[in-house]
């Protein structure tokens, strides 16, 4: 059976969808999910669904179901990459996906996740990101 892969960056969940997603593959995603961010205490889930061409209302829906599972299970959800197209199938299926974050992009989605859960450095995993000290003159002896 076909699974989407589901990667782990820190606190965070990075859902790419690669292909046209069926009825059957939505599903399994949602399980899929919905166990990855118990098991990896994760905090945020990112979609990518930038290479989705076409959606219908159980796709929309499942969406918008991934969403308040994951927020159920205290994880923020943002979905990244929607086509103009797929947008507007959404609005006239009447599935505006109330709830649900969404973003133009990776970059711009990951910016969203940090500043909600109060990251102020870009590294994923909740902590600052460290200095560190030139080396110091007797370090450059050795």
């Amino acid at each position: 059976m076909d699974r989407i892969p589901i990667l782990k960056m820190g606190d965070y969940l990075l859902v790419t969808v690669q292909v046209d997603m069926h009825d059957r593959l939505a599903m399994t995603l949602q399980e899929d999910l919905a166990e990855r961010i118990v098991k990896a205490r994760a905090r945020a889930v990112l979609i990518d669904i930038s290479a989705l061409e076409v959606v219908d209302s159980f796709i929309g829906r499942m969406l918008g179901s991934i969403a308040a599972i994951a927020r159920v299970l205290d994880a923020e959800t943002v979905v990244v990459g929607m086509r103009p197209a797929v947008a507007i199938t959404l609005v006239e299926l009447g599935l505006a996906l109330p709830g649900v974050r969404t973003a133009l992009n990776v970059e711009k989605g990951m910016e969203i996740l940090r500043r909600s859960l109060g990251h102020s450095e870009g590294n994923g995993n909740g902590a600052a990101a460290e200095s560190v000290a030139p080396p110091s003159e007797a370090d450059a002896e050795r």
